[in-house]
């Protein structure tokens, strides 16, 4: 795992910076999504709906990236490569509401449709590049 340089941290924990995630396609070809996601315990961690692209692409020991720009300033940013560490279902509906919290100050994420499941996915950071 690769440590994420201090002077970056604040895009990880305390802005509402969106990541670009990028995976790959059953053909090869590249698939990006604007995503929320949080930090912890040195994870990436990004929430989706079964049945969308990026979840049906990001199944353990992928490898995805992140491109997280800060939004104070579009020349600051940290790319992160990884791989999908952990995918789980558990937990998944608490935390789409803790994104929701962090993003759009809801105690309960507004979007959910009925029979919508969510699954969680921890990235294990690979590498790191950034500018600013």
């Amino acid at each position: 795992m690769v440590t994420m340089p201090a002077q970056f941290l604040d895009l990880l924990q305390e802005k509402k910076a969106f990541a670009i995630l990028a995976t790959t396609m059953a053909d090869g070809s590249p698939q990006v999504t604007p995503v929320w996601f949080d930090y912890r315990d040195g994870r990436l961690r990004v929430n989706s709906a079964k049945g969308r692209v990026k979840t049906r692409n990001m199944k353990e020991g992928a490898a995805v990236a992140l491109a997280i720009v800060d939004p104070d300033n579009p020349y600051r940013y940290i790319q992160i490569r990884g791989r999908i560490a952990r995918v789980s279902e558990e937990g998944a509906s608490a935390h789409i509401d803790s994104l929701a919290k962090k993003y759009l100050d809801q105690d309960k994420y507004p979007y959910a449709q009925p029979g919508e499941v969510r699954v969680i996915f921890e990235i294990e950071p690979k590498s790191t590049q950034t500018l600013g």
